[in-house]
């Protein structure tokens, strides 16, 4: 005898009322106080999963006007689970968040926040080489709520005013803080890799470096820019300048005009021809020419006397 639904039966009269057949190992199901083999009942009553398209028994997924084994149910872009994240339909397809999120910003152009996934409409927050929605965080010491201007400050996030607080340098290039070496010019504050030249973009590192302006050059371009043509050559000066008679010179060319000897910067020499010749070849000069020289020198400096008056 066979007990079930608080009635007995002979074994060979407890069939399925579908088809008439007894239960293979002695499985069956219940309905309206009917009994069905696994079989029958998952024809006449059980949902068909919309990916596998086998019956589903146990744990049903009701998603997208269909029904879903849970291993079944999947995003359609990457293949992660669903079952427990939930999904956003998109274009009558079912995506996790990420996928959504990173469909509408790649169309957008703009960010996705990398706690939820969402497409960040205003200023993003970057921390640790990753962006976010700034509401994720709040202030390592005051603990605001943060915005798109907060700071990282040694793996911590600060609001503006109590970054202001801790009085760290801030690039002048990069507008990051500076927590190693320092450099100060221009009156700004500068990672040593980012003050560089405005010209060649080097970093200067312990070299020398011109300012002009609201700018630093290294040596060699500020000259090309700014510095003296020698007399002789034409060419930048790069180093020590020889300054005379309203020009200037190399320090290898600076030289006497008649014998061509170098004269260093305190040699005596007099001018002659609107260059300097040295005491000696100006002593070999007929008298006549040296006095009407001198002339000239005295008529030229009386001149330039009444223009700074």
């Amino acid at each position: 005898m066979i007990q079930a639904g608080g009635q007995l039966w002979h074994r060979e009269c407890f069939v399925c009322v579908q088809c008439f057949q007894p239960f293979q190992e002695g499985i069956f199901y219940e309905f309206e106080k009917r009994w069905y083999c696994c079989h029958d009942y998952n024809i006449m009553f059980a949902p068909s999963c919309g990916k596998c398209r086998e019956f589903i028994t146990g744990r049903i997924i009701k998603a997208m006007n269909g029904s879903w084994h849970p291993d079944c149910f999947k995003c359609e872009i990457c293949q992660a689970s669903l079952s427990e994240t939930g999904f956003i339909k998109s274009a009558n397809r079912a995506l996790c968040r990420q996928c959504d999120a990173q469909e509408k910003s790649s169309g957008l152009g703009q960010y996705v926040c990398h706690k939820c996934h969402s497409v960040i409409n205003d200023g993003p927050l970057k921390y640790k080489s990753e962006v976010y929605h700034p509401y994720h965080f709040n202030c390592s010491k005051c603990k605001v709520e943060l915005n798109s201007d907060a700071r990282e400050v040694q793996e911590e996030l600060l609001c503006l005013r109590c970054f202001d607080r801790t009085k760290v340098a801030i690039c002048g290039a990069c507008r990051r803080p500076i927590e190693e070496r320092i450099v100060h010019a221009l009156g700004k504050a500068w990672h040593v890799e980012h003050f560089v030249c405005a010209m060649c973009e080097k970093p200067f590192h312990s070299n020398h470096h011109y300012e002009k302006g609201d700018k630093a050059y290294c040596e060699i371009h500020y000259h090309q820019l700014y510095g003296n043509t020698c007399f002789v050559c034409n060419s930048v000066i790069i180093g020590e300048v020889f300054s005379a008679l309203n020009k200037t010179w190399c320090v290898d060319h600076f030289a006497c005009a008649i014998c061509d000897r170098r004269m260093k910067q305190k040699t005596p020499f007099y001018e002659f021809d609107k260059k300097p010749a040295c005491k000696k070849c100006y002593k070999k000069l007929p008298s006549e020419l040296r006095k009407r020289l001198k002339k000239e020198a005295e008529q030229t400096k009386k001149k330039s006397n009444i223009i700074c008056l």
